[in-house]
């Protein structure tokens, strides 16, 4: 038969497929590591917080680095953003989305703050 497609017994009725094109899978290493990495970045904040170590200034830095972090690491870790066939796209298209993401807050922060009609 030509052009029939031929399916392994074991195959469960998949047609033999693999996820191939759809994107690659990380390995358990890189999950367990991404894990370890969420985790720490999840309980130093805490820990600070819950312990008072720095003032309130230090304390939101603190936060908002650790948040940054965590964002990378869910990114690279378990969103797989730098592979596959598109990852330079995925980047680009990550980037542009922080820019404007970036420009409302700014902005909105900025009419809050120098809106002279409310003062």
């Amino acid at each position: 038969m030509a052009g029939s497609k031929t399916t392994h017994p074991s195959a469960g009725g998949h047609g033999g497929e693999h996820h191939g094109a759809g994107g690659a899978h990380g390995s358990l290493k890189s999950y367990v590591i991404g894990f370890i990495l969420s985790i720490v970045l999840t309980i130093i904040p805490l820990v600070i917080v819950l312990n008072g170590m720095v003032g309130r200034t230090g304390t939101l830095i603190i936060i908002l680095l650790a948040a940054i972090l965590q964002f990378g690491v869910q990114l690279l870790f378990f969103m797989h953003v730098k592979e596959g066939p598109n990852a330079r796209w995925n980047i680009m298209a990550l980037v542009l989305g922080l820019i404007i993401l970036l420009t409302i807050v700014a902005g909105s922060i900025w009419i809050m703050t120098y809106n002279a009609v409310a003062h």
